[in-house]
């Protein structure tokens, strides 16, 4: 059982070092020396299906490997639960329409590869309250699962970690793409969760 979790913890670590490398600087640049003018283009596209496709491994684990119940939420309280988790949804598709889809999924940058170079920082709607709304509905949702397993907590410890750790890295890029405008934003509203300093 212990190998199991460990498993899906090191195939979740996988994706997360493959993700962190692919959103790298460096890798943008050598991208762009192999690829020149079309890199641009297909980048974040091809970023976005890596990404699927690393995390797919962990996924398969958890289905397959063996596995034994940790706890499950209870009636009535599993209704709340699943309405949270809803909201999270909900949260997470409001998120990336405000962002923008069409860039965030790579698709703009096929007919616009300078599309994501003028998009101005977003600090309204779900970016007034926090400032990673998509990765707050991520963390309600997976830590709200009604039934947890060994494997399934080893997955979501993985995602957990692997949120933070990019946050801290996505918080410095930001930092240096707009200066003091996302300095200030960062002083007065939280992380993840409304009320919730925890980095700046």
């Amino acid at each position: 059982m212990i190998l199991s979790s460990l498993s899906i913890f090191l195939a979740v670590a996988g994706f997360g070092l493959v993700h962190s490398l692919l959103a790298s600087q460096t890798a943008k640049s050598l991208t762009q020396r192999w690829l020149g003018a079309s890199a641009g283009r297909v980048y974040r596209l091809l970023f976005n299906l890596l990404g699927v496709l690393t995390l797919l491994p962990a996924l398969a684990l958890l289905l397959v490997l063996p596995d034994h119940p940790l706890y499950a939420i209870p009636r009535p309280w599993v209704y709340s639960t699943l309405i949270l988790q809803g909201l999270a949804v909900v949260t997470l598709l409001v998120g990336v329409k405000q962002t923008g889809f069409i860039a965030f999924s790579g698709l703009g940058q096929l007919a616009d590869p300078d599309i994501e170079t003028r998009r101005p920082l977003v600090t309204d709607g779900l970016y007034r309250w926090v400032r990673h709304p998509l990765y707050s509905a991520g963390l309600v949702f997976i830590w709200l699962i009604p039934h947890i397993t060994i494997n399934l907590l080893a997955l979501n410890l993985g995602l957990s970690l692997y949120i933070f750790v990019g946050t801290y890295f996505e918080e410095r890029k930001l930092l240096k793409t707009f200066g003091p405008a996302y300095a200030a934003y960062q002083r007065r509203t939280p992380l993840f969760f409304p009320g919730w300093q925890l980095l700046h």
